[in-house]
């Protein structure tokens, strides 16, 4: 089991292996001074003479040293804190996965502090350089690469939330996309559409899972398909939705089928359908992903690949709990929640 000065960060191939932060000794060392200085310097408490103390912060910073936040009185010694990186507080899901975290905590007597990114790089950076100081490790969703993430923890164990095992070197926790869309895309197809076009969130140079998932069974069923049947949202809500479903009636309008990146991008698909004259689903089938309990309430109510969102928040917690026991991450399928098909009036 690590120590509190000795964490576990998986290595950059994926097997783990013990990352040492730095301490208040090696900062006390490497600048010639008591550790009582050290502490002085860098919490800024009594008198210590300016050259001292610039010496002492220097040393810390070389050795990227992050004061205990036991050693900072923050709480209480023997408490574990987690930190929660959600990208977007006013989207239905995240808040779901929350609970699933919140709820998990608190089974093992955890606190939780939870930080909105709002889908902002520099916002994530932020969050992990100050959670390095009040957390025992974070939990989270980030758009921010492998080594700059590395460069922010402070040597925190880290799990990232819907990240592939082959996308990572960190714990994470991931969807699987392609079971998903298999059960979708063969459910359209055995209702006779042959032209079904994806509406993409996921705004990135690659392709995300998700439309890595749709091309692959699209594909798979024969049917035709190319850049113009994927159109990209401007945001995850309705209003991206609604403009990204104008543009693909106007890209392809033999269009019959949509896949809509998530449920809110697909419920506005609907609307804008109606303005344009084609009724769901007679003339157009809309499928999301998600699983959001509002595709119940609109009309007709969205098909949709249901996710158990506070299962994906439950398994990040059992995963920080692993790498605190000194233990392997989760792999394989034993960290993937895999959506089910929920047939509804809308597909």
């Amino acid at each position: 089991m690590w120590t509190d000065e000795q964490q576990r960060e998986p290595g950059p191939d994926g097997s783990g292996g013990p990352r040492r932060r730095a301490t208040i000794h090696d900062v006390a060392k490497l600048a010639g001074v008591s550790r009582q200085t050290v502490s002085r310097a860098v919490n800024d408490k009594g008198e210590i003479d300016p050259d001292t103390k610039a010496r002492v912060l220097e040393a810390a910073r070389m050795l990227d040293y992050r004061p205990s936040r036991f050693a900072r009185g923050l709480v209480r010694k023997g408490t574990v804190t987690a930190g929660l990186v959600i990208p977007d507080l006013m989207n239905p899901f995240f808040p779901e996965v929350a609970a699933g975290v919140l709820e998990a905590a608190e089974e093992r007597g955890w606190q939780v502090v939870v930080w909105d990114t709002r889908t902002d790089g520099a916002k994530e950076r932020e969050a992990l350089s100050v959670l390095s100081h009040q957390a025992d490790a974070v939990v989270g969703y980030f758009k921010n690469d492998d080594e700059v993430l590395a460069r922010h923890l402070g040597g925190m164990p880290l799990v990232l939330l819907e990240r592939g095992p082959h996308q990572t070197r960190f714990a994470a926790v991931g969807i699987d996309a392609a079971a998903g869309l298999e059960q979708g895309i063969a459910h359209l197809v055995r209702a006779g559409h042959r032209r079904i076009g994806m509406l993409d969130g996921d705004r990135v140079e690659a392709p995300g899972p998700r439309r890595e998932a749709f091309l692959a069974e699209v594909r798979r069923h024969g049917l035709p398909v190319d850049d113009s049947w994927v159109v990209l949202s401007a945001g995850h809500g309705v209003a991206g939705g609604e403009a990204a479903m104008e543009r693909l009636l106007d890209a392809r309008p033999e269009t019959t089928a949509v896949f809509g990146f998530n449920d809110l991008i697909a419920v506005g698909a609907m609307r804008a359908a109606r303005r344009r004259g084609r009724r769901v689903p007679e003339d157009l089938a809309v499928l999301g992903f998600d699983g959001l309990s509002l595709g119940e309430l609109v009309e007709p109510a969205l098909t949709t690949l249901h996710l158990d969102k506070r299962r994906l928040g439950r398994l990040a917690v059992e995963q920080v709990a692993r790498l605190r026991a000194g233990e392997e991450p989760l792999t394989g399928a034993a960290a993937w929640v895999a959506p089910d098909l929920i047939v509804r009036a809308s597909a």
